[in-house]
């Protein structure tokens, strides 16, 4: 016999039906395939069956090992060094094509350092895909306090009762409803190497004596341009978050601190952070999971390069998958991908929880 509680659960599984099929649809099954695929050696158009191969993407891709190269030295046992003064090394290459160390074959130099006289230099299968890993994460780093900070300070100036404040919110938004694509297109044009507006700008400021810089194009500049763009076109859409998050804070409390002769920064410090919580937790989830999801600036501004110095993971795992045909390369990276995501958001969640003490 149905009960009321039967009933109320029903009415909400019937509600919640349509959304869990899409969930389903679009996200657990193409999950699952992928999965499949990263252990397989799947390609987009062949001729010849697909094999299973286990973990082998995967090793292909993390594969790393650090060696240790010795100098060169002469007939009398002198370290040898070239006309610039600098240590003469054996080539890498010496040791990963050797038959005495099959375990490096066919591994690559992802960059070295020096200690003492000896050379440390890290290998990896796939120097591409690290590159992309360490540049994934740099450009997370950053973009997480320069998104959620910089969205925060917006929210608190413009949460004020003020006459046309309004206009200021959706100057502020605008960046938001404008195509990505669009937005990259924008910037590529102000970070041009010749006559882009940034170098123009920074030449008169500095009355002549700023050299134009071709941001796009250095591989010391490329990540830290793309890095700003982004931090200012999704800074709007946090902002709104944090602004709903002041706006549940109760008037009361702001009150209180005033008579108790509280200073600005002890009543965000005491009232407005604390009131913040669950709001900070979300923006900093959020921030984090699109970050990880880079894709479309490096596709329209840069295409990875140069010399893969703006190479990411998702930008690698569509560059397999449908540039080079390689359904299973760009699968691995995928779930790679998926885990490190899940992983931290998982962390930050932990690390964010709500303590309760006594």
């Amino acid at each position: 016999m149905a009960t009321k509680l039967t009933r109320s659960n029903g009415a909400g599984w019937a509600f919640a039906l349509p959304g869990v099929f899409l969930i389903a649809m679009f996200i657990i099954v193409p999950f699952l395939f992928g999965f499949w695929f990263s252990l397989t050696n799947q390609r987009l158009v062949s001729p010849n069956p697909t094999q299973f191969v286990g973990i082998e993407n995967y090793q292909n891709l993390l594969g790393l090992a650090v060696i240790t190269i010795e100098p060169e030295r002469d007939d009398k046992g002198q370290v040898v060094r070239d006309d610039k003064g600098e240590i003469a090394y054996p080539r890498v290459r010496t040791i990963t094509r050797s038959d005495a160390y099959p375990q490096y074959s066919g591994m690559r130099e992802w960059f070295r350092w020096q200690w003492g006289d000896n050379a440390n230099v890290v290998i990896a299968s796939d120097v591409v895909f690290m590159k992309a890993l360490a540049n994934t994460f740099i450009f997370v780093l950053f973009i997480v306090p320069l998104q959620g900070g910089g969205a925060l300070l917006l929210a608190l100036l413009i949460n004020q009762k003020l006459r046309g404040i309004n206009a200021f919110r959706t100057i502020y938004f605008m960046p938001v409803v404008i195509s990505i694509v669009v937005i990259s297109l924008l910037w590529r044009f102000i970070y041009d190497g010749s006559d882009g507006l940034l170098n123009n700008i920074l030449n008169v400021l500095s009355f002549g004596l700023f050299q134009p810089v071709d941001w796009l194009g250095r591989t010391d500049t490329a990540l830290g341009a793309i890095i700003v763009m982004s931090a200012w076109q999704a800074v709007g859409f946090h902002m709104v978050i944090w602004l709903s998050g002041l706006q549940t804070i109760p008037p009361t409390l702001y009150e209180v601190a005033a008579i108790e002769g509280a200073s600005g920064w002890q009543t965000f410090r005491y009232v407005t952070w604390p009131g913040l919580r669950n709001t900070a937790i979300l923006v900093l989830i959020v921030i984090t999971m699109q970050a990880f999801a880079l894709f479309s600036q490096i596709d329209v501004m840069t295409k990875g390069g140069p010399l893969d110095a703006t190479q990411t993971l998702v930008f690698q795992a569509v560059e397999r998958g449908y540039g080079k045909q390689d359904i299973s390369g760009g699968s691995a990276i995928s779930v790679i991908l998926f885990f490190m995501v899940l992983a931290i958001s998982l962390t930050q969640r932990f690390l964010t929880r709500e303590r309760k003490y006594g």
